[in-house]
């Protein structure tokens, strides 16, 4: 039996396994956390977040082929397939404060699975992370392998609040880079094979590892810059007396352009556009490209 862990009990990972567990009832699913409260309320009737359809899925798993344990070395040890999907906050000090990324979390979990591993892994990077975060991985991987074999994977969630349960059941699409060696091409393999149980083979994507890592970044920037435009139009319409529902209405009519995210509000919220957008920036300037950096700077606001 394949065996699949996921490092972190948030709101990516409790879903994306809890899913892969339905779908898949021949895999071992497993979804560890250091934080026992969490884990408790994962093993409750009380789950830790809420999004329809959630609770079903996983009291039809939960016990079979879905666990979650806050015994994160054991469960690390036993995966074949390791995905890492831990907090990757915005830095509050030191280089790239407040815009880069702050792999700690990410940094440490890699640590981990270096120091307990027995067997080849393939480590799924779930957290929207940088550009290249997997060639930092890979060295911390590699340096303390002991003869194992780690294959890195990037496969970025496009998970939205409210819809998450429908997104993972009927994806726009499914995103896996890799290496472009045998062992990475294996690895993307052994991957997609995971998703197609339930997702439609032209719906999985496959790429280089760096442009799976940029693809979620650029996915969000392009979806705030839509809401930023019909902000700046909003102001426009009231000073003309047109109605921004009806132009956001007309404009969306446009099979090119499309209706979602366009209507006009007091900016954009959540958690990861502002962040990954100030995550693009910071890439931009660190790639000397000041010029794009300035550009997403100022049309995403």
């Amino acid at each position: 039996m394949v065996k699949i862990c996921c490092i972190g009990a948030g709101y990516v990972g409790g879903p994306t396994m809890a899913v892969i567990a339905l779908k898949c009832p021949s895999i071992e699913v497993a979804v560890v956390d250091i934080s026992v409260s969490r884990i408790t309320a994962w093993n409750s009737d009380q789950l830790p977040i809420y999004e329809p359809g959630l609770e079903d899925v996983v009291k039809q798993c939960r016990g079979k082929n879905l666990f979650f344990s806050t015994d994160v070395e054991k469960h690390v040890s036993e995966a074949d397939i390791i995905f890492v999907s831990v907090n990757t906050p915005t830095k509050t000090q030191g280089l790239g404060a407040g815009k880069a990324a702050d792999l700690t979390y990410w940094e440490s979990a890699a640590r981990m699975i270096a120091d307990v591993s027995k067997s080849n892994k393939i480590v799924v990077e779930k957290s929207t992370v940088p550009v290249k975060t997997a060639e930092a991985i890979e060295k911390i991987l590699t340096h303390n392998s002991k003869g194992i074999d780690f294959q890195i994977l990037s496969n970025p969630e496009f998970l939205a609040e409210g819809t998450a349960i429908a997104d993972l059941f009927n994806p726009d699409r499914v995103l896996i880079g890799g290496r472009e060696t045998p062992g990475g091409q294996k690895a993307i393999q052994a991957l997609t094979d995971v998703y197609a149980h339930w997702v439609p083979l032209d719906r999985i994507l496959s790429t280089n590892l760096w442009s799976a890592e940029l693809s979620k970044l650029a996915a969000n920037a392009f979806l705030a810059q839509r809401i930023s435009s019909v902000n700046a139009m909003s102001a426009l319409c009231e000073a003309t007396g047109a109605d921004v529902a009806e132009v956001s209405h007309a404009v969306g009519k446009d099979t090119r352009i499309g209706s979602k995210f366009l209507n006009a509000s007091v900016g954009f919220g959540g958690s990861c556009f502002q962040k990954d957008i100030l995550n693009l920036v910071y890439i931009c300037e660190c790639n000397g490209l000041p010029e794009v950096a300035n550009y997403w700077n100022r049309s995403s606001r």
